[in-house]
């Protein structure tokens, strides 16, 4: 694997600059783990003085990403991938440092091996959870992927 933290905060700079201001950082990647973190800030604050729930949804969603485009690009393959649903929990204020944590990188190797084998799409489901600094879960989210070969 060559995607790296840098590159991938490099990544969204140009590719996704409303993450890249509101604070949303790779921290760490490797097969399994992707880890992102993001604070709270005036930028990315709600009234209610808390991170607003997109920006944890676009940092929760983006350490599941990670780790898609990261599998995908090792496959050598040309594979289209797309979040066709999500669901999110929230069960205490996000303030602080909020880092969130996919550990679901093994379920990728499977469906792209599926879908390079059949040419039919493939559907998982990810799960990353935000923590704050004292570790108490604030936000859980759920992202269903969809992957498919690319026709050439």
């Amino acid at each position: 694997m060559n995607i790296t933290p840098k590159k991938l905060n490099t990544y969204t700079i140009f590719k996704l600059p409303a993450a890249f201001f509101c604070g949303v950082r790779t921290k760490y990647i490797d097969d399994i783990k992707c880890v992102v973190t993001v604070k709270h800030k005036w930028i990315n604050q709600n009234p209610f003085r808390s991170m607003f729930w997109a920006v944890q949804g676009m940092a929760a969603e983006f350490s599941t990403g990670a780790l898609m485009i990261a599998k995908i690009q090792d496959s050598g393959r040309k594979i289209s991938m797309l979040v066709t649903s999500n669901n999110a929990t929230f069960t205490k204020k996000a303030t602080g440092i909020i880092t969130f944590t996919c550990t679901n990188g093994n379920l990728i190797d499977d469906a792209i091996k599926n879908t390079i084998e059949t040419g039919q799409g493939q559907t998982i489901w990810m799960k990353s959870e935000g923590v704050n600094e004292e570790g108490v879960v604030v936000s859980t989210f759920n992202f269903e992927w969809s992957i498919k070969v690319k026709r050439p």
